[in-house]
């Protein structure tokens, strides 16, 4: 792949390219769609795995130029940032830790980042990337990808409008089964390195799905945390992350919340769900059922408001892509946040640029919070589930 220069495509395609994803790798193969889905990016280069051979024939197989493979995310910041065809921004799709040190060498490049949650494998590392995105001006994205879905927006809205009046209760669960037996112990990529606390961090389930309840409830509510009590267990003998977490939440405002995440949970595929309780009204959103907002006004019959019927607001409009009636999820979340940085990092790219107000995405700071919301939980559930602060 040849990319043009950087002012013939003042108004083209964003050159990134991606660090991890590679062979064997989920995720990797998400984002690039995602970012393909409205033609906004164009991958030019990669590493695509931390084994050079691997990333050469990760990248081959996806059809990158020789030139442009690159064995590891050092090399290629160094080489893309000097040329002029270089790319703009990176997405970063790792292990937890390696999501630091690549975005950091991207930012110091003058690269923007769109990264993967966690954040980072811990707060110290967090917050450093933090200030460097604030020192270097560039875009930061965190792909919590949830957070794009139409539904969710709709229910952020409804909150922000005061339409459940003031919040009181919020309940977010995020059960899986897929590890509810020893999967690493068999060589199984993604779950070896979800177990391993030198690539993972301190958390197992909270750091992989439960960081993705936390942020859904405070993106949705609006609340800030002050602290929580966590009872975290490693159910599978030999496994040294926990996989099963039970939150109580206290919130700053006052209310109260609790996040249940679970990944030996039989029965349960990816059961992400919401509930949002307030003085005036109480909402609840699936994850696998997205298109369908459950809304009850107190004292009323329960109102079922769809992704693209009666009821729907201009800001889950603004995010659907399909007629009302078909399914629309995962993937199109995740595109959805490309979307957004795509329409942050062409603002960028004029000088002093801001994007519209209505871009939404998660930052930096979404992620900071992450990381201290998972060591909050560790420290809490090691003091026998003491109250803890972030």
């Amino acid at each position: 792949m040849v990319g043009a220069s950087k002012t013939e495509t003042a108004s083209g395609p964003i050159r990134y390219g991606m660090v991890g994803g590679g062979q064997g790798a989920f995720i990797g193969a998400v984002h690039r769609i995602a970012a393909r889905m409205d033609g906004e990016f164009q991958l030019v280069a990669g590493a695509l795995s931390s084994d050079p051979e691997r990333a050469r024939a990760s990248g081959a197989e996806i059809g990158l130029d020789s030139e442009r493979n690159y064995a590891s995310f050092q090399e290629m910041a160094k080489a893309e940032a000097k040329r002029p065809d270089g790319i703009e921004a990176v997405a970063i799709v790792t292990p937890n830790h390696v999501h630091y040190p690549a975005a950091k060498a991207f930012l110091e490049a003058g690269i923007h980042v769109i990264c993967d949650k966690p954040l980072t494998s811990t707060l110290a590392d967090a917050k450093k990337l933090a200030a460097l995105v604030e020192k270097t001006g560039r875009v930061f994205v965190l792909t919590h990808n949830y957070t794009a879905y139409p539904m969710v927006r709709q229910a952020r809205e409804m909150v922000q409008k005061g339409m459940l009046g003031e919040i009181r209760v919020v309940q977010a669960e995020y059960p899986q089964d897929w590890l509810t037996e020893d999967l690493a112990a068999t060589g199984q990529k993604q779950a070896a390195w979800r177990s391993d606390p030198k690539q993972s961090g301190a958390g197992g389930a909270t750091g992989d799905i439960g960081t993705h309840a936390y942020n859904l409830a405070r993106f949705v509510s609006g609340l800030e945390l002050g602290s929580l009590s966590a009872d975290l267990d490693a159910f599978v003998p030999g496994r040294k992350l926990d996989d099963n977490a039970h939150v109580m939440l206290r919130f700053v405002s006052g209310a109260k919340g609790m996040i249940w995440a679970s990944q030996v949970a039989p029965g349960h595929e990816n059961g992400l769900k919401l509930r949002v309780y307030g003085a005036k009204g109480g909402v609840e959103w699936v994850q696998a059922d997205p298109n369908y907002l459950w809304y009850t006004p107190f004292g009323q019959p329960k109102q079922l408001i769809t992704r693209a019927g009666a009821g729907a607001s201009p800001a889950a409009a603004r995010v659907s892509r399909v007629p009302s009636g078909h399914p629309e999820g995962y993937l199109e979340g995740f595109a959805n946040i490309y979307a957004e940085a795509a329409r942050a990092i062409r603002a960028a790219r004029k000088k002093n640029g801001q994007p519209p107000r209505d871009v939404i995405f998660p930052t930096v700071q979404d992620g900071v919070e992450g990381v201290a919301f998972v060591e909050a939980c560790v420290r809490s559930s090691k003091k026998n589930a003491a109250w803890t602060k972030l």
